[in-house]
């Protein structure tokens, strides 16, 4: 009797031997795979990605000094999903996957200040305070960075609303959060940081402002350029450093399509000879045709100097910030692609391509390695989507061809081809 039981036992024990190592095979499987697809695969990427280099030597008379260099990241429309048009899913998808490409990005390149070009939420501009609130405390946990690295944040269209959706609440609402400053300076490199919703021009209150404080800080670069050169019309005060902007907005300048843009992450084919609406897709054509003509500006100041709203005693002072403000770089967002466009053969564009997998299958950040008279730019990109829901439905797959296996319903791969040699050498 005690044999019998002692059999019975082991008859037991087997299966559930083998049901707890297909359990164990199929726990490890699930986790490699979630470990190499949700973390892995971004430190994977970003590792190739490296700084380019400038040249760093300036020389002033028979002696050289080494200009700092500034290592900056620069992305755009990240398009955190709102209440109304965001499925949980869909959030939970796109924006851990921009949480893990910018901290993967933050720990492996170690970058001192990034620059968002716009559209960070994408129904702010309609958002209640409340979804507001919730939306900013997500970006603040996805976007977290230390206190060494500087976070700078330029208003886009669906954070504030277009031109006719856009309001003075929601203006100063955007700025408390990401702060209202248009002009920053740093290692000797002066940035411009502009609402290019408010540039058409046509004299409401808040295009007003923003005119005005372009003009402030057309003024501020002017006299640092004049006190330079030894003039003192300015007066007393901190000078900027004598450097061309990098001028950062969230509007393109005008351009009638994407037609002449390429590379992996330009727009795809059948959309580049759509042509692009003015103030809606890309800033005016008349804006952007001061740049064309050779004056060298800010785009952004670029109002209409012929504009009845205008009177005829401002306009030859705008007329003269045109010729004060002479950019080196302008870097754009808003069409979700890539694009290197040269404005009058003079002033390079490069539009960056949004960092969501939400708006793109391969999305990419531009970084920039700049001093005070020079700068290199260079392409780091994300994960393709693809890949990693083809190494999940890979997964899957596998997954159930080994249970298939162990349940005996599916002969093992192994096994099969062992006793497909065995007979060819009984033969």
């Amino acid at each position: 009797m005690a044999m019998i039981e002692v059999g019975f036992e082991r008859q037991n024990f087997y299966p559930l031997k083998r049901k707890s190592a297909l359990l164990l095979k199929l726990i490890a499987v699930v986790f490699a795979v979630l470990l190499f697809c949700e973390f892995l695969i971004y430190y994977l990427a970003i590792f190739q990605c490296n700084w380019p280099e400038v040249k760093t030597t300036a020389y002033d008379g028979e002696q050289a000094s080494h200009e700092p260099v500034l290592k900056a990241m620069f992305l755009a429309d990240t398009h955190l999903l709102g209440e109304f048009l965001g499925h949980w899913l869909d959030k939970l998808r796109r924006e851990w996957q921009m949480e893990r490409a910018f901290q993967t990005a933050l720990w492996l390149l170690q970058p001192e200040v990034v620059f968002i070009l716009g559209d960070v939420f994408d129904e702010g501009k309609w958002s209640t305070p409340e979804a507001w609130a919730d939306d900013v405390e997500r970006f603040q946990k996805m976007f977290r960075h230390p206190s060494h690295v500087q976070l700078k944040v330029v208003a886009g269209n669906h954070d504030i609303g277009f031109h006719y959706e856009m309001n003075t609440y929601k203006v100063e609402r955007f700025e408390k959060v990401f702060s209202s400053e248009r002009l920053f300076s740093w290692k000797g490199i002066n940035f411009v940081m502009v609402n290019s919703v408010a540039l058409n021009g046509d004299g409401c209150g808040i295009c007003s402002e923003a005119e005005a404080e372009l003009i402030e800080v057309s003024h501020r670069l002017n006299c640092s350029r004049e006190q330079a050169r030894g003039s003192r019309r300015c007066g007393p005060g901190p000078l900027l450093p004598v450097s061309a902007p990098v001028l950062l907005q969230h509007y393109p300048l005008y351009r009638r399509s994407d037609a002449n843009c390429s590379g992996d992450d330009a727009a795809p084919p059948e959309e580049r000879n759509i042509p692009f609406k003015e103030n809606y897709d890309v800033l005016s054509r008349e804006a952007s045709q001061k740049v064309c003509q050779g004056v060298m500006m800010l785009i952004h100041v670029a109002v209409r100097l012929s504009s009845p709203c205008m009177s005829a005693s401002r306009a030859p002072r705008l007329e003269q910030l045109l010729w004060w403000l002479q950019p080196r770089l302008v870097l754009s967002g808003h069409t979700h692609s890539a694009c290197e466009v040269h404005h009058g053969g003079r002033v390079p564009e490069f539009s960056v391509p949004s960092f969501s997998w939400r708006n793109r299958n391969n999305p990419s950040f531009i970084m920039g390695s700049i001093t005070p008279t020079d700068y290199a730019l260079s392409k780091c990109y994300l994960p393709r989507e693809d890949v990693v829901l083809v190494i999940y439905c890979g997964a899957v797959g596998f997954l159930v061809v080994l249970t298939l296996s162990h349940l005996g319903l599916l002969a093992s791969p192994f096994l099969s081809g062992l006793n497909l040699l065995r007979k060819r050498k009984t033969r």
